[in-house]
């Protein structure tokens, strides 16, 4: 159970370290490809607020990295918890005020992990 826990944690960070490649390298060439209901004119000038969206998806992937070199075990699942709490809560919010896909393809993802956190 360790180990898909594990999977699923290093699942998440490489999720939201694409979203930071995305929204701060290539929101305005790859990004409207990704996000085809936002008008292809909002790219540019949207530019840097994406780029700071992608810097807080940096820090929550930082996070779940970080959770991998913490050798307490139970310390390790517990920064792991933090900051998938932190992604689902965002998850959630972002279906309610943005769109519901969000919840689908991150507060999902970390409210399952979390779940086998907590029966382990």
């Amino acid at each position: 159970m360790l180990i898909v826990i594990k999977i699923l944690i290093g699942l998440c960070a490489l999720e939201h370290l694409y979203i930071l490649w995305l929204e701060m390298f290539a929101w305005t060439t790859k990004a409207p490809k990704v996000f085809k209901q936002l008008p292809a004119h909002l790219f540019e000038p949207t530019k840097t607020l994406a780029g700071n969206q992608g810097l807080y998806n940096g820090f929550l992937a930082a996070g779940l990295i970080w959770s991998f070199f913490i050798q307490d075990g139970a310390w390790s699942l517990h920064i792991a918890t933090f900051f998938l709490s932190c992604i689902a809560v965002a998850g959630i919010y972002g279906a309610l005020t943005a769109g519901k896909r969000i919840f689908f393809v991150q507060g999902l993802p970390a409210l399952i992990t979390l779940l086998l956190i907590s029966i382990l």
